[in-house]
């Protein structure tokens, strides 16, 4: 038994086996420039007689779920009562779920306030995944992320206090070669001030529809990096995050042309030195694949 999905329906690599509810349509934001996800929709919420008929059906066909992950680019921006009642009504039919979760915006979370956050929470909304993509303020106007560093810090620390799992992505290339160090930098800084749970680096793709966007935007500044570049802004950011707080972190996305992955601060300098070993090797490079721009 299928559900008929409002297409194209997206979801974080490690929500592969996950059950996927569509609660909202589309991104409420929906202008960074380096995002085609939700490009062809208008931003909805779904009625509570279409989530609940759809939460039913499945809790038939699949009573064993144990993980939810609630779509599409914004779930967060549902008012705090209705995304609590379908979390409270989730756990109720699957007897056996050990996490929900969903996508957040900086704004998203900021626009909550802590005791929402704490009773969405407390109803059994686990993880949220939130894209930092660059402590730099320079390149997140540049790619019209909506935040800047100081507010993506405060929006991750305030879901943290309030009992979230936060795993965040960074974007290596974002900064184009103009601004490496700078986009580097101030990611490092991010992450080291607010220090999710799991950080994932991707590097930066562009799907063809939105690319001249991208670079109009950036008024002729943007010069791609190539992988031998990329692998230093990868070294760079890991040099520079400095926590003590664990955090799972991992460049093995399919659009890396290296893998590296390891916990903070223990895994540390093993990480810096298998980039350093890369580099003596470039042989072990990924073939194409994703990577393109």
């Amino acid at each position: 038994m299928m559900l008929n999905y409002d297409a194209p329906l997206y979801r974080p690599p490690s929500e592969a086996r996950s059950l996927i509810f569509q609660v909202t349509l589309g991104c409420s934001f929906n202008e960074c420039s380096f995002c085609d996800m939700y490009r062809s929709k208008e931003y909805s919420e779904r009625p509570w007689d279409e989530v609940k008929s759809e939460i039913d059906m499945m809790a038939k066909y699949l009573p064993d779920t144990r993980r939810v992950f609630l779509a599409d680019g914004d779930a967060l921006n549902l008012d705090s009562e209705y995304m609590i009642k379908i979390v409270k009504y989730i756990r109720e039919k699957f007897s056996k779920i050990e996490r929900i979760s969903c996508y957040a915006m900086p704004m998203n979370i900021l626009k909550k306030t802590s005791e929402e956050l704490k009773k969405m929470n407390e109803a059994g909304l686990d993880m949220f995944y939130l894209g930092i993509e660059s402590g730099s303020d320079i390149v997140l106007k540049k790619v019209t992320k909506g935040a800047i560093g100081k507010t993506i810090i405060k929006s991750v620390n305030k879901a943290k206090d309030a009992g979230y799992v936060m795993s965040c992505m960074v974007i290596l290339g974002l900064g184009g070669r103009k601004y490496s160090k700078e986009h580097i930098k101030g990611t490092a800084e991010v992450i080291s001030a607010c220090s999710p749970n799991y950080v994932g680096a991707l590097t930066l793709y562009l799907e063809n529809g939105i690319k001249q966007e991208f670079l109009d935007k950036y008024q002729g500044e943007f010069v791609r990096i190539n992988d031998d570049e990329s692998l230093e802004e990868l070294q760079s950011l890991i040099e520079q995050i400095d926590t003590t707080d664990e955090i799972v972190f991992r460049a093995n996305h399919g659009s890396n042309a290296y893998t590296i992955k390891g916990t903070f601060p223990q895994d540390k300098q093993e990480m810096l030195d298998k980039i350093e070993w890369m580099k003596q090797h470039p042989e072990i490079m990924r073939p194409q694949g994703l990577r393109g721009f």
